[in-house]
């Protein structure tokens, strides 16, 4: 299903920054950026760079809130 295909991206581009997929989309919930799986995957694809920063964001809210 594209969902599986979405989350599989998804997973694959938070890894290359050292987070799995829960850690990710936990993250981002933590920082308050709200943007939707196809979203999200199309940014692992096609801006790489994009993404990488997001995942970073992600990182921060997770050392904030723990």
């Amino acid at each position: 299903s594209d969902l599986s295909l979405w989350i599989q991206r998804i997973n694959a581009g938070a890894r290359l920054h050292g987070l799995n997929y829960s850690q990710f989309m936990n993250g981002l919930k933590e920082a308050g950026i709200d943007l939707d799986r196809k979203i999200l995957s199309d940014i692992a694809i096609k801006e790489p760079d994009s993404f990488k920063s997001l995942v970073e964001q992600a990182q921060t809210a997770l050392k904030k809130a723990a």
